[in-house]
């Protein structure tokens, strides 16, 4: 997992999108997709058109509250926000996904994600409430990092061009962004899809 950006010019902000408690809520969902370029915050992996997907409350304690707001809104996948389900209360307290120190302090090594210091209460309690460690995910993004590194060696192509190829070729082909980042030692540049 990535730092989350919650960028000041966002669409949720300028239109002033609100979640709706049992209301239509597609226009917020699909602005959070957008923002996050059709990537699950949490897993990493790509929001296809047939994955269910969630506005997630990373705090559900302030859900339908005033505090409720674009802070606290991240777009996921509907299984890992079931999976965190009621089990906020158990982990707390927890680092918060657009903390400014979030990479120094959850640290990527060969597929696994784990704390950078292991009395980091925070940053542990996140790995467990958001299951960062689960292993068939762990499995998946490594088996994915080989392939790209494959499909890069036959490419020709330095790391960076051929990740910028993807990117505006076949975005839905990139994901797991941090580990590509840190893997191939690249920029995952999507400043490229708005200029398309």
């Amino acid at each position: 997992m990535r730092r989350i950006d919650k960028p000041a010019d966002s669409k949720v902000l300028s239109k002033k999108l609100t979640y709706k408690d049992g209301g239509d809520n597609k226009k917020l969902a699909q602005a959070l997709c957008d923002e996050q370029f059709n990537i699950c915050a949490y897993t990493e992996t790509y929001l296809g058109r047939a994955d269910k997907k969630d506005i997630e409350h990373f705090n559900p304690t302030i859900k339908g509250t005033l505090d409720d707001n674009y802070e606290n809104w991240f777009l996921v996948k509907a299984q890992w926000n079931s999976e965190k389900g009621k089990k906020w209360v158990d982990f707390q307290p927890v680092l918060y996904p657009t903390a400014h120190d979030f990479e120094q302090r959850i640290i990527y090594f060969e597929g696994n994600y784990d704390t950078a210091n292991p009395n980091d209460l925070e940053a542990t309690n996140l790995i467990q409430l958001l299951k960062l460690d689960d292993p068939l995910l762990a499995d998946t993004r490594k088996r994915y990092i080989q392939r790209i590194k494959s499909t890069i060696n036959y490419s020709g192509k330095t790391n960076q061009d051929f990740i910028d190829d993807l990117l505006v070729t076949d975005p839905d082909g990139l994901y797991f962004i941090r580990a590509i980042e840190e893997e191939l030692n690249v920029k995952v540049n999507f400043d490229l899809l708005r200029t398309k």
